[in-house]
């Protein structure tokens, strides 16, 4: 199981007010789950930190995971890393809130996309 801790966070995805402007109007793309700490969540955190462009952000009672684009979560992967099956099931019962257009592709991977437009593939008749 994972030896990630809370001080091994790539990145602090938190910015202090000072550094927030309220008046650009640009599309971030951003997109992100926030999960409260269990050993299902780091074990998502855990596969999820060796993505490209993925910040993992530990605070005390929960794990953020955040990106640009979009986010694939593929659970045998996760499923390896956790030791028992994940399953797409699962992983939205540990998944407190997330922003961004989930998608469930097929029963092994969700995809959580930043960019609606990339999200209207899956969507669409």
């Amino acid at each position: 199981m994972s030896e990630t801790n809370r001080g091994e966070s790539k990145a602090n995805i938190f910015k202090s007010m000072d550094n927030i402007s309220l008046e650009s109007r640009e599309i971030s793309h951003e997109c992100g789950v926030t999960m409260n700490d269990s050993v299902e969540a780091r074990a998502i955190a855990e596969y999820m930190d060796e993505q490209e462009g993925v910040v993992v952000t530990y605070m005390p009672a929960m794990i953020r995971i955040d990106g640009v684009g979009q986010l694939e979560f593929n659970m045998p992967a996760i499923s390896e890393i956790l030791g028992k099956e994940m399953t797409a099931e699962t992983f939205e019962v540990n998944t407190s809130t997330h922003y961004g257009r989930m998608i469930r592709v097929d029963d092994d991977i969700v995809v959580l996309f930043g960019n609606m437009d990339e999200a209207l593939k899956y969507i669409e008749n």
